[in-house]
């Protein structure tokens, strides 16, 4: 996306895409604790979460994988880490807090959160980013629960999964395009 601000702050019906998500964070009655994860690409997204008092952890900018291992062992993060992308305007803590429990109920390490590729495509949403579960190609939400211990190490990690179609992990903001199909379909679902 080239763009004249940062993703994160891009205004989406009249607030940040980080605000949404950050404020759907500290909503999560299961959340005890929250960071922004910011790195050198994203400095005026740092300044403005650390203008709203949340915490931040500055990473090298080494790609998702790298960046999450080193925000958890930054944090000292030993127990279950749950990550939420900086573009999913529509999720609500009470999503997350179903995403939580279903994670514990998996008894896994690692649970992610994808959604059906043929959905996406109907609304009109790019599919940017792809993963397998059982055989099945799925887009990728961003939300996913990690050990913080487990993701320090090399060894591979059993996975569980939700597959959702759910609006809150449906409306990932991937393109300009993107933002303005969510905002449409935000606006009709607040009405």
């Amino acid at each position: 996306m080239a763009l004249p601000l940062e993703k994160p702050l891009l205004p989406f019906l009249g607030k940040p895409l980080i605000d949404w998500v950050a404020e759907a964070v500290e909503s999560a009655e299961n959340v005890s604790e929250f960071f922004v994860v910011t790195s050198p690409n994203t400095p005026e997204t740092e300044k403005h979460c650390m203008s709203k008092g949340w915490k931040v952890l500055r990473t090298d900018a080494r790609g998702y994988h790298g960046d999450l291992k080193q925000a958890a062992h930054d944090a000292g993060l030993t127990g279950a880490v749950l990550t939420v992308p900086g573009d999913l305007p529509a999720v609500t803590g009470k999503f997350l807090d179903k995403v939580i429990c279903a994670f514990e109920v998996s008894g896994k390490d690692f649970f992610a959160v994808f959604v059906p590729i043929e959905k996406r495509k109907r609304l009109g949403l790019s599919v940017d980013s792809t993963d397998e579960f059982r055989g099945i190609w799925y887009a990728v939400s961003g939300v996913n629960i990690v050990n913080g211990t487990k993701i320090q190490g090399e060894e591979k990690i059993e996975t569980s999964a939700m597959i959702t179609e759910e609006i809150e992990v449906l409306l990932n903001i991937n393109t300009v395009r993107d933002l303005g199909i969510a905002e449409k379909l935000m606006s009709i679902k607040k009405r």
